[in-house]
């Protein structure tokens, strides 16, 4: 029983944090094939550079290139500046699309907006056309 409750006291102890930092001894991860395309390229160049490597640490080298980071289906542009540095290129790109919360009162507010527009179109055509009609009518 004593066990038991050391092992949880240590859990609790660590669940603040979430997981292992890479070692400074190593430095930072940056993916040597993303390195060579950007040394290809001038900065402020509007070429779209594409990669995979969404785990590749944001180096200053990067700074002021539009970066291709695959999400799992395409690859969202990203716009390296230098508040990034430092932080991975796949947190500037979500895997996950947002799907609008159902439930009556979406559908609800929905429906007036698609109702609203429809309103605004109608009149639109209206004005269009008592205009037309008036010009056509003294030719």
């Amino acid at each position: 029983m004593l066990e038991m409750f050391a092992a949880r006291q240590s859990d609790r102890q660590f669940k603040d944090i979430k997981s292992m930092s890479r070692s400074l001894k190593k430095g930072p991860y940056i993916d040597e094939r993303l390195l060579k395309k950007i040394s290809k390229f001038k900065r402020g160049d509007k070429a779209l550079i594409k990669t995979w490597a969404r785990d590749s640490v944001i180096s200053p080298e990067m700074v002021g290139f539009t970066i291709g980071v695959h999400n799992g289906k395409e690859h969202i542009p990203v716009f390296v500046t230098e508040n990034m540095v430092g932080h991975k290129l796949g947190e500037f790109s979500s895997t996950r699309k947002f799907v609008v919360h159902g439930g009556r009162k979406a559908a609800e507010e929905e429906a007036a907006a698609k109702e609203a527009t429809v309103a605004k179109g109608k009149i639109a055509q209206e004005e269009a056309g008592a205009v037309g009609g008036k010009s056509g009518k003294t030719s």
